[in-house]
């Protein structure tokens, strides 16, 4: 708006500024200056449009009549010829501010179609950088993809790879361990003979426990666990894994601590029985002769009963302890943690969290101290599957907070 007032104020002033300059010379020169008239009206028609020009055609006329035609100081015109110079000069006045009128609107025109290109460039680089960035990002999923796809169909050959092998392993065990015991049993063997074949008897029973905690990872990881939940007396559990680890060492004592009288959990009583032998197993491979192993259980938070193994080993060293319920670790002198395969926490995590529980390393003492909590028998989540079989799939377990009384 204020642009439109200036290109008429600039139609006004302009040749009254011009008048201003010719009137002091000689009249009859300023006549033939009138085509300075026709400049200011160009230069409006060209900058501001047709009707600023036009408005300086009229006005121009009327000041040269006024001005410069004779008589002057009227608006009377005496001479014909003046009346024809005077129509001739609006009618090019009005032609020139027309087409600079029509060159500043092809101007604009121009200008505008430029600026529209330029916006339509712009957006079609920042397209093209786009649809380039999301091809890039296309192709970068589909590789993604196509490793994911990979490496789960090696995980998954290589889980049946282990399982595969683990069975056909079991079944010459067997027979070689039946073997081996019968012929222990004969009375005839020398002194020499039956030692060489209690050390293959032991070779054997450790492979086939090795053989078996490869069987348990791979169901574990396989998701395909199959547990028959109850509810389960832990006192009575604990004390049935202590008889089992004093059957295999003797010398070993155990001490079970607790205030509480009966404490049932739901749980399958295999499956907890094996996360009880393996950790009172890895306390019994740590723990310095003659000293105690003590097992305490307690009620926890959140519903959960808390079990804690506790030895007077060296403990698990700092550098091992954010890997400790992983695959084949060992510890710093070589030995693997969690029994002789290296596999026993791994599958007391496992089966745990098949529980609906957790297992942690207590840091409240010295020595090696393993935690796990499972589900009270009161308040259990799997309170409509007692009793029954339940197939577990591992993954969909998710993680109790941490159960400390």
């Amino acid at each position: 708006m204020t642009r439109r007032v200036a290109a008429f104020a600039g139609a006004l002033l302009g040749p009254v500024a011009l008048t201003a300059v010719l009137v002091p010379v000689n009249a009859a020169d300023a006549r033939d200056y009138v085509f300075l008239y026709l400049a200011i009206v160009a230069v409006l028609g060209v900058t501001a449009g047709f009707w600023p020009a036009l408005v300086a055609a009229i006005g121009s006329f009327l000041l040269v009549d006024f001005f410069f035609v004779p008589p002057v100081h009227t608006l009377t015109i005496a001479d014909e010829t003046d009346v024809v110079n005077l129509l001739v000069f609006v009618g090019v006045a009005a032609v020139v501010g027309g087409l600079g009128s029509r060159r500043r609107a092809a101007q604009l025109g121009a200008e505008s179609l430029s600026v529209a290109l330029r916006t339509a460039n712009r957006d079609m680089e920042a397209l093209n950088r786009e649809q380039a960035e999301a091809a890039k990002v296309a192709v970068r999923l589909a590789q993604t993809e196509q490793q994911v796809h990979a490496l789960e169909e090696s995980d998954r050959l290589r889980r049946e790879l282990l399982a595969n092998v683990s069975h056909e392993l079991r079944t010459p065990l067997t027979s070689i361990l039946m073997r081996t015991t019968a012929v222990l049993e004969r009375g005839e063997l020398s002194a020499d003979v039956r030692s060489q074949l209690r050390s293959i008897e032991e070779e054997e029973r450790r492979l086939g426990r090795l053989v078996q905690d490869m069987l348990d990872v791979a169901r574990i990881e396989g998701r395909s666990l199959d547990l028959s939940f109850g509810d389960v007396d832990l006192r009575e559990s604990i004390e049935a894994a202590v008889a089992r680890l004093y059957a295999l060492d003797p010398r070993r004592t155990v001490a079970v601590e607790s205030d509480e009288k009966d404490l049932e959990v739901v749980a399958d009583w295999d499956r907890l029985g094996q996360v009880l032998d393996n950790l009172l197993s890895n306390a019994d491979r740590y723990a310095p002769e003659g000293t105690a192993i003590r097992v305490a259980f307690e009620r926890g938070r959140r519903d959960m009963a808390v079990v804690r193994v506790i030895d007077g080993g060296p403990g698990v060293s700092p550098e091992l302890r954010d890997r400790v319920f992983d695959r084949f670790v060992h510890s710093a002198d070589g030995n693997a943690l969690g029994g002789g395969t290296g596999l026993g926490l791994a599958i007391v995590k496992g089966l745990v969290e098949a529980h609906a529980g957790r297992v942690w390393l207590d840091d409240d003492g010295p020595g090696g101290r393993f935690a796990f909590s499972l589900p009270l028998a009161e308040a259990s989540v799997h309170a409509s599957g007692r009793g029954e079989d339940v197939h577990v799939d591992v993954g969909e377990q998710v993680d109790q907070p941490a159960d400390r009384a």
